[in-house]
């Protein structure tokens, strides 16, 4: 099968593989479109170590061609979205039967969209946060993909008001198709909000950004952590500051989730799944690939030169 690698000169490069073997609870599948990610600028910048040469890829729809021990074999042929633990810019990927989801009339491309950035923004709003008719919510990076999605999410848990900060005016105009009531610029955060305090804050930019968004809760507030966009600069927060205001510091991580608990995850992603499919929710997909490009996709956004969801054409 042709499959992308990262290579030990930390390289892209096509190359042909054995396909892979479903193992216990698992299944094969067919890729025809994989999703571009932020995991994946981290594991070409050696911040996810994983052994070289590596097949990337995080994402991928398609179809059920085998299945493991333990996995109905009913589900061979099944159109699905997947996460998967590596290995979707390929040809055929592995991914727990579990994580792999059935898409009905879904189209595969818009299927491709979800990938982790749909559950991931459908827990930061209802289970991390938990989101209550009326509240204020602020979102930073909100053009990327779990920006938009959480924006969308927000509004149909009923929030009052929904902010959103992005790095340029580009990405501002864009983001505000989303639902959102306001946008700020980067540049302008805290600034630009004057005394406003939110009920949430989505923050997955890390360092000044983190302690400034702990200053902007407003009582009982919660400030959701799910990333470090910006830096891994520690942020040290006072406890007995936080009783005194009511408000929390949370965090929120998908890949530890999938790992103990991929249950609760497959959950909200089926959650997610089915907003999308009834129109309800819209996934953007802005940018699309051929496999050979992905060294092209990831570098545009790493730069913070794309937005919304890039995906590649695999079949």
């Amino acid at each position: 099968m042709k499959a992308v690698i990262l290579d030990t000169t930390d390289h892209y490069r096509l190359a042909e593989l054995d396909e892979p073997a479903p193992g216990p609870g698992q299944v094969a599948i067919r890729v025809a479109h994989a999703g571009i990610q932020w995991g994946d600028t981290m594991v070409r910048d050696g911040h996810f170590p994983v052994p070289r040469p590596f097949v990337p890829g995080f994402e991928a729809s398609g179809h059920i061609v085998a299945v493991g021990e333990g996995v109905d074999a009913s589900r061979i042929g099944e159109p699905v979205t997947a996460l998967t633990t590596a290995g979707a810019c390929a040809e055929v990927v592995l991914a727990p039967s579990v994580l792999t989801l059935g898409i009905g009339d879904l189209p595969l491309r818009t299927a491709a969209g979800l990938g982790w950035g749909a559950p991931t923004a459908y827990d930061l709003i209802n289970t991390a946060a938990h989101v209550r008719p009326g509240e204020s919510v602020l979102i930073h990076a909100a053009a990327g993909s779990v920006g938009t999605l959480a924006a969308q999410f927000a509004r149909l848990a009923g929030a009052g008001r929904i902010v959103g900060v992005a790095g340029n005016g580009g990405r501002a105009e864009y983001a505000a198709r989303f639902g959102y009531d306001q946008v700020l610029l980067r540049e302008d955060f805290p600034a630009g909000l004057g005394d406003e305090k939110f009920d949430v804050i989505l923050d997955p930019v890390g360092g000044v950004t983190r302690r400034a968004g702990l200053e902007a809760l407003s009582a009982h507030g919660r400030l959701v952590a799910y990333g470090n966009l910006g830096t891994y600069e520690p942020v040290l927060a006072d406890t007995n500051d936080l009783l005194m205001q009511g408000t929390s510091l949370v965090t929120y991580n998908s890949n530890l989730l999938s790992r103990t608990h991929p249950e609760r995850l497959a959950d909200s992603a089926r959650r997610a799944l089915g907003l999308v499919a009834d129109g309800r929710v819209r996934v953007d997909i802005t940018a699309e690939y051929d496999l050979a490009d992905l060294a092209i996709a990831v570098q545009r956004l790493a730069e913070g030169t794309t937005h919304g969801k890039s995906i590649l054409r695999v079949a």
